[in-house]
């Protein structure tokens, strides 16, 4: 049996997300928004999105967790323009998973907004089963060019899949801007 290695995360850290619908469910649009206001329900609440895609079979997040016990300010909010040094990594500041921290944990996050639409998408599409692969895939972003690139990647992702011309056009990407 392989062993899985567990998740590291930093806190204030921000982090490239992605996750798979089970056995690659292609997602309607009715479910596709279901899954977006899942992401954005706990938005400046509990983490920050910087940029979201609801693609048909996968989903690409830019997030940074808050801490839990924050207060939601409007002046707390994290711009991206302010973020250069939030985002330099430190690997000693890394940790498990498992670890208790005052951060929303990646895991938690995740788990919120699967389990959530994975009871709503059955109300607007003819889908009876689990809708969501377990795991994730994320990546810690070490820097202000890496943050660029994935957020950018993020964007022209419909573009490049042909489902819009813009990704403004695409009704399922958000951004902060």
């Amino acid at each position: 049996m392989k062993k899985q290695l567990p998740q590291l995360e930093k806190p204030h850290g921000t982090y490239f997300i992605t996750f798979v619908t089970w056995e690659r469910l292609e997602l309607t649009s009715p479910a596709r928004k279901v899954v977006l206001d899942a992401c954005l329900f706990f938005n400046q609440k509990r983490y920050q999105i910087y940029a979201v895609v609801i693609m048909p079979d996968h989903v690409h997040l830019l997030i940074k967790p808050f801490p839990r016990d924050r207060i939601h300010s409007s002046a707390s909010i994290l711009l991206a323009s302010d973020s250069k040094n939030l985002l330099t990594s430190n690997s000693k500041n890394l940790v498990p998973f498992k670890a208790t921290s005052e951060y929303w944990s990646i895991g938690s996050i995740l788990h919120s907004i699967k389990s959530y639409s994975a009871k709503q998408i059955p109300l607007v599409m003819n889908h009876i089963g689990k809708v969501w692969q377990d795991g994730r895939y994320d990546e810690m972003i070490r820097d202000e060019r890496e943050f660029q690139i994935k957020w950018e990647y993020i964007r022209q992702n419909p573009v490049k899949a042909g489902l819009s011309k813009t990704p403004e056009e695409y009704p399922f990407f958000w951004e902060i801007f």
